[in-house]
């Protein structure tokens, strides 16, 4: 009788940043204030478009139209503000994206983290955000020192979910991708992950049905805990 193989546990984790440790529609309460009755839908639309514009400027003209995430973030904003019909004084703009480079963390960040580090798995970051942004997004939440890499995909001017955005994560660590858990609550950039070669992990916070193109994460989970579940307990 064959006995099955059993896998070998992943060398490293990769997180997705936007929505996955940070939360980003926390950016709604602000938005509320001075937009009252409005802040929630601004939160959604402002997000929505912020990923749309990234495929847009990706997959346009072979990456002719590029900008970093930043300035798409403020572009998206614009959009939504006027698509919304809300008065986006400079000083309201101002406000919104000084809180989008300190969107909170969500509460199990630090657990998960040094749970990983205490079992000796590297850690870090594969996202669209560029560099800056990722600097202050990390320190504000205080992740910087459960974090080995924090990989920015604006090196090659490409978004997820390009194919060389998701091969930064394997020359970050030095090792297949098929030994990597990516980590994502976005489910669209969960399945391209796995569709590349990752074992993934999707984060699906708010119950939602996954992606209808035939192809499943490795696992489903309903926080950043799960990820504990790829490592035996005696690691």
């Amino acid at each position: 009788m064959e006995i099955p193989k059993v896998a070998s546990a992943p060398r490293a984790v990769l997180f997705d940043a936007y929505g996955t440790l940070f939360d980003v529609y926390s950016v709604g309460s602000l938005a509320e204030q001075l937009f009252p009755g409005r802040g929630q839908a601004l939160g959604v639309m402002w997000r929505d478009k912020q990923i749309e514009y990234t495929r847009l400027v990706t997959t346009s003209n072979d990456g002719a139209h590029y900008q970093p995430f930043w300035d798409l973030t403020r572009a998206a904003l614009r959009y939504a503000c006027k698509r919304l019909g809300l008065n986006l004084t400079a000083e309201r703009e101002g406000q919104l994206m000084n809180q989008y480079r300190h969107l909170s963390a969500f509460p199990e960040d630090r657990e998960v983290l040094r749970a990983l580090k205490t079992r000796g798995i590297a850690t870090g970051i594969l996202s669209n955000g560029d560099p800056a942004m990722l600097e202050v997004a990390v320190k504000s939440a205080g992740l910087e020192d459960l974090l080995d890499r924090v990989v920015s995909t604006h090196v090659i001017r490409k978004y997820k979910t390009h194919p060389q955005a998701y091969a930064l994560g394997e020359q970050a660590f030095d090792c297949a991708a098929s030994k990597i858990v990516f980590v994502s609550s976005n489910s669209w950039d969960a399945l391209a992950a796995t569709w590349y070669g990752y074992r993934t992990l999707w984060v699906n916070r708010q119950g939602l049905p996954f992606e209808e193109l035939g192809t499943q994460p490795t696992r489903t989970g309903a926080s950043l805990r799960d990820v504990l579940d790829f490592f035996p307990p005696d690691l």
